[in-house]
């Protein structure tokens, strides 16, 4: 009885102290994404003061995100990160979730070697194909295109792996169902595995609409016309070397780019964390 009266009075400290630990590690991640937007409301004079303060003493909130705005084709760069976003993720599916449903539900000689080889792509840092990349675009004649910014990424190691954990916890009575009301291989991938792995899919969006809006490297090396440049790529123009940078016009430029993501993870975050967690019991 001693031992379970310990283990009661353990259970509340042991609450407190992983939220405390949330809490802080919260903060932490907050604090860079409060500053900014602190910047982004403050003329030039106040944003390098000794003293802090998260609300300006002189509002400059208005010139700062107008400037944003008009300073720079903004809202171009961010039509090109949409447009880039939309397309790398509609072809990551057409091909990971048939992928991953290959792996998961159907045999054949070699399956268990590239699931290896996919284990191995998810490992490989994409810098380090950088530059095979870059000379197979100039041999397509695609650098310098919105095809140049897409190519790379259609096939998504982690896409697949994903997919395939998530069709693993379907049981195979379902695919067999299927099979016996006569559907095809990719009716069954299409119309039956895909609804149910609806948080999967979400998951992934979310994971490759954030990673490709907030790509700066391989842009970088891909596009040199500015009407081709999506966000990240596209807020370096406010940079000034010779005036010197317009830090709060800056910042607002990074808080309007910043912000559709946060927006669109709040309204997914629910089935986000279904999907992150719908494939961990295998």
């Amino acid at each position: 009885m001693s031992g379970s009266n310990s283990t009661v009075r353990l259970a509340p400290a042991a609450a407190i102290l992983r939220h405390t630990v949330l809490l802080v590690s919260g903060a932490l991640v907050l604090v860079p994404f409060v500053w900014m937007v602190s910047l982004s409301l403050k003329p030039p004079g106040e944003i390098f003061r000794a003293s802090f303060s998260f609300w300006p003493a002189e509002f400059h909130g208005v010139e700062n995100y107008t400037n944003a705005l008009t300073e720079a084709p903004l809202p171009r760069y961010m039509a090109n990160g949409l447009i880039v976003c939309a397309l790398i993720l509609v072809l990551q599916i057409l091909i990971c979730v048939p992928c991953a449903y290959a792996l998961a539900k159907l045999r054949f000689p070699g399956r268990d070697l590239l699931f290896g080889m996919v284990l191995v792509g998810l490992l490989l840092p994409h810098q380090v194909l950088s530059l095979p990349l870059f000379i197979l675009g100039y041999q397509l004649g695609i650098l310098n295109t919105y095809a140049a910014l897409v190519f790379p990424y259609v096939v998504s190691p982690f896409g697949i792996f994903l997919f395939r954990q998530f069709f693993k916890t379907i049981p195979d009575d379902v695919v067999h169902a299927a099979r016996l009301d006569g559907l095809s291989e990719l009716a069954i991938v299409w119309k039956i595995m895909l609804p149910i792995a609806l948080p999967a899919l979400i998951a992934f969006s979310i994971f490759s609409v954030v990673g490709h809006w907030n790509d700066l490297f391989w842009p970088l090396i891909a596009v040199r016309d500015q009407s081709l440049m999506p966000p990240p790529l596209g807020i370096m123009a406010f940079k000034n070397e010779e005036a010197g940078s317009d830090y709060g016009t800056l910042m607002a430029a990074s808080t309007l780019v910043v912000a559709p993501l946060l927006i669109a993870f709040l309204a997914a975050q629910k089935w986000f964390l279904e999907g992150m967690t719908g494939g961990a019991v295998k």
